[in-house]
């Protein structure tokens, strides 16, 4: 369950309890509700401040509100349980769906996994200096709310970016480089120097990434040599890399509402980490006989370079299967 969905979840709520005269209905329903890790000291997986953000028109306290909003956000689907923390904080904790339905869902969505429609409706205009890393920056910014299905032209909510401009000639490090130079800063931050950029090493945040997707593609090619075909069959013990996974829709979300290319690069970054821990365990080992364990080892693995593969493609950056 993504941000976008569980905000649906709790205007839902919020709408069962007006309709129930249990709240007092706003002069205006917002369109969303933010929905946020918790901070430190909280709990769960997800955290909103609906309650707080209602309780004005609602004519009572925070706290009274989120005792309304919580039986009502814990019956829907996906949900575990909620608590109330704090001035009336609604922490929610989801129901485990199990790592197998992350991986296939990863697997029957390919690159398209992570993208959403939290932004549907919504068109943007976008204005920038037109100097290479805004116009870079422009154009990754357009896929990402593209990919939460906003709508980008000529004529829209005006959105300018001002980033850092390069102060060298950033063409000359190739294609790749040269995105991940641009986009892997955040926009306040200058362009990432062009030592280091083209070394194969893991100070290189790129090939790191690109590294990763080049093993999960050479596993595949390699089990094939032992006749094992990818298939989530059994629970694998993973617990960096399937979060990592199931973090992606939330990181592409931020990325978009932010305009924050660097924050895809950044969350595919601990994903390649986590994979790379993990990738020695995925084919068998001397003696070992091809197992269930090893065919869902694989699976995940896959999933692992179809996710960094669509990162990347959002970035503009390529995902070879070779390196």
């Amino acid at each position: 369950m993504t941000p976008a969905d569980l905000s649906l979840t709790v205007l839902h709520a919020v709408r069962r309890a007006v309709g129930e005269g249990a709240l007092r209905a706003p002069a205006r329903m917002p369109e969303r509700v933010k929905v946020e890790r918790p901070r430190p000291g909280g709990c769960g997986d997800w955290a909103t401040n609906a309650a707080l953000q209602l309780a004005r028109e609602a004519g009572m306290e925070p706290l009274g509100v989120a005792r309304v909003l919580r039986p009502r956000i814990a019956e829907a689907d996906g949900i575990e349980h909620v608590e109330i923390t704090g001035p009336g904080f609604l922490n929610i904790t989801l129901a485990d769906r199990g790592s197998g339905a992350l991986v296939r869902e990863v697997l029957d969505r390919r690159e398209r996994y992570g993208h959403g429609d939290c932004l549907e409706g919504r068109s943007f205009h976008l204005r920038h200096p037109g100097d290479v890393r805004a116009t870079v920056m422009a154009a990754a910014v357009r896929g990402l709310l593209a990919a939460q299905g906003a709508v980008v032209h000529d004529e829209g909510e005006p959105l300018t970016l001002r980033p850092v401009p390069v102060t060298y000639d950033v063409h000359a490090l190739g294609t790749d480089a040269a995105q991940w130079a641009l986009l892997r800063p955040a926009a306040h931050d200058r362009p990432l120097a062009p030592e280091g950029l083209l070394t194969q090493s893991e100070a290189n945040g790129l090939f790191t990434v690109r590294y990763a997707h080049a093993r999960a593609a050479a596993l595949l090619r390699n089990a094939a040599q032992f006749d094992i075909a990818p298939a989530y069959e059994e629970d694998v013990d993973a617990p960096r890399l399937l979060a990592a996974l199931g973090d992606h829709p939330a990181a592409l979300e931020a990325a978009a509402r932010h305009r924050a290319p660097d924050r895809v690069a950044r969350h595919l970054e601990a994903t390649a980490d986590a994979f790379l821990a993990f990738q020695h365990t995925v084919l068998p080992f001397g003696d070992e006989k091809p197992s269930a364990a090893h065919r869902s080892r694989l699976a995940l693995a896959e999933a692992a370079g179809t996710v960094l593969a669509g990162g990347l493609a959002l970035l503009g950056i390529s995902a070879p299967d070779y390196l």
